[in-house]
């Protein structure tokens, strides 16, 4: 029998960090963090011979990077223990260059296949992560863009800003839009400028929570 010899991948990591602290979204709280079992304490229950942590976390589900869920925008959407893992695992990429660009529309996705894949919209907005400028005038996705990814086949929506849609009304058509038709979004996404513009497979598995439309990713891609 001839040994199997790994293959040789390349993962880039997509995602923030989070910690205690964090704001993410503007007008949401942060994240707290701390111990529910510090490792001092531990020992009075499993003596000197061991030291184990258990964290504590409080925190809203938009927090970090994240994926939205049709649950997030429509009470019977699916939410996130419903959502198929084929919406959320080893997706086919491609990845739009719309560096330093605010208004994403429909040009920048001219001659772009997207049908079954992840559409990761590059927009170099993430490099203002954490600060106070991240929330202000981001770069978004038009409405028009949005209808023209779905009408193309598109399975799920990345983008490295603030927002996929633009945030200083109150309308929000292509969360609305997207959603609604089963297509995903994964908001605040970082480091697009190192994935390729095609053949990287795409991934953003949250857990398997009943009753939430949103939650934190560890979203990355791998390179064959």
């Amino acid at each position: 029998m001839t040994d199997l010899q790994p293959s040789k991948r390349t993962f880039i990591d997509l995602s923030h960090r989070i910690y205690d602290g964090l704001i993410t979204y503007k007008g949401l709280p942060a994240p707290i963090m701390c111990d529910y079992l510090s490792r001092e304490e531990s020992k009075k229950i499993y003596g000197d011979g061991y030291q184990v942590q258990i964290g504590k976390i409080e925190m809203v589900s938009n927090t970090g990077t994240y994926i939205d869920t049709p649950f997030h925008f429509a009470a019977d959407g699916d939410d996130l223990a419903q959502v198929s893992l084929e919406l959320l695992a080893d997706l086919p990429t491609v990845v739009i260059d719309a560096k330093d660009s605010i208004e994403i529309g429909l040009h920048f996705f001219e001659n772009a296949d997207v049908a079954g894949k992840a559409v990761l919209i590059n927009t170099n907005w993430s490099k203002h992560w954490n600060s106070e400028q991240y929330f202000e005038n981001h770069a978004y996705l038009t409405e028009e863009a949005a209808q023209w990814l779905l009408n193309n086949g598109v399975k799920l929506v990345g983008i490295d800003s603030h927002n996929i849609d633009d945030t200083r009304g109150q309308k929000r058509p292509v969360h609305s839009l997207l959603l609604a038709n089963e297509v995903l979004i994964c908001e605040h996404l970082t480091n697009l400028d190192k994935v390729p513009t095609s053949g990287a497979r795409f991934y953003a598995v949250p857990p398997k929570i009943t009753g939430v439309g949103t939650f934190p990713v560890r979203a990355f891609v791998q390179i064959n």
